[in-house]
């Protein structure tokens, strides 16, 4: 017996055999495993973004056929507290209101006073190509604020005593089916060099060469020397928000009639120059809501 049972083991050489056919096996599927996760990710962040283009339509019906704007206005005491499902909460970004009207919530426990340090608790608004993206203001998914509301005050008519908006309230009846509303975005890092890009900050600090800086907004892919920015504090072409092509090397685009694309930044009319910045001398015929090249609304 002891012969017999001498005679089944294994040798070390037979042993070494075995481990290295199982390392080339590791390294023969890690890459197929890393592009399924990927793909994946691509699928559920469509997903998302469908909800929030879902969202969209409902937040028009349900507010007199008027698009969300990218962030509501601050208007007379409490300074800019607005009620929402599940509390008060300081002008709402335009996540915050799609969700809402689908019963669906960004955070537990909003805040009444204004704080760009908080973070999204639920995935259902996040991208999960970059997980820890997940705070309020640098923001993965980038509203097309400048053509379906614009509610910051217009400049001129701030020291006036009466405040206009830069292009809101916008009806929903103006805007065309096929107009982006939000993309997978980069912030104001779009307009520098990947080789200039600093890396992300989740605590809400404000840097425009950070990836996602102010990403909750996305400007369009044509500017003017008029033209409003996601930064109001720099209003520049270097600082401009564009889009991020983060699924190998595309992005998720959701359009005002619910359906989301995997495209370019030429797709949908960026223009993109060598080593990845993003030019504000596009075309705005996806972004405008009516299918033409039109300037952004000036401030």
């Amino acid at each position: 017996m002891h012969r017999r049972l001498i005679s089944r083991a294994f040798t070390l050489v037979e042993l070494l055999v075995v481990i290295g056919i199982i390392g080339v096996l590791m390294g023969l599927l890690m890459p197929a495993l890393s592009s399924a996760r990927k793909t994946a990710n691509t699928a559920v962040c469509a997903s998302n973004l469908r909800q929030l283009a879902t969202g969209w339509q409902m937040y028009a019906n349900a507010y007199r056929r008027v698009s969300a704007p990218g962030r509501l206005p601050t208007l007379g005491a409490p300074n800019g507290v607005y009620g929402l499902e599940n509390g008060e909460q300081y002008r709402p970004r335009w996540y915050e209101l799609l969700g809402a009207v689908q019963g669906v919530f960004a955070c537990r426990n909003p805040s009444a006073i204004q704080n760009d340090s908080w973070t999204i608790e639920n995935n259902v608004f996040l991208c999960p190509a970059v997980p820890d993206w997940n705070n309020s203001r640098n923001y993965p998914y980038g509203y097309n604020y400048q053509f379906l509301g614009n509610a910051r005050p217009q400049p001129s008519a701030a020291s006036g005593g009466t405040l206009f908006w830069v292009n809101y309230p916008v009806p929903s009846s103006r805007i065309t089916a096929t107009t982006v509303m939000a993309v997978d975005c980069a912030g104001t890092a779009a307009g520098k060099p990947e080789s200039a890009r600093a890396g992300y900050y989740p605590d809400g600090t404000k840097d425009i060469s950070a990836r996602g800086n102010k990403g909750y907004l996305v400007d369009p892919p044509r500017l003017t020397s008029q033209s409003d920015t996601a930064d109001t504090q720099q209003r520049s072409a270097q600082h401009r928000s564009g889009p991020d092509p983060r699924h190998k090397g595309k992005f998720n685009a959701a359009f005002c009639d619910g359906h989301v694309e995997l495209v370019t930044p030429q797709d949908i009319g960026y223009t993109v120059s060598p080593g990845g910045v993003i030019g504000v001398d596009g075309n705005n015929k996806m972004f405008s809501g009516n299918g033409q090249d039109l300037d952004p609304p000036p401030l």
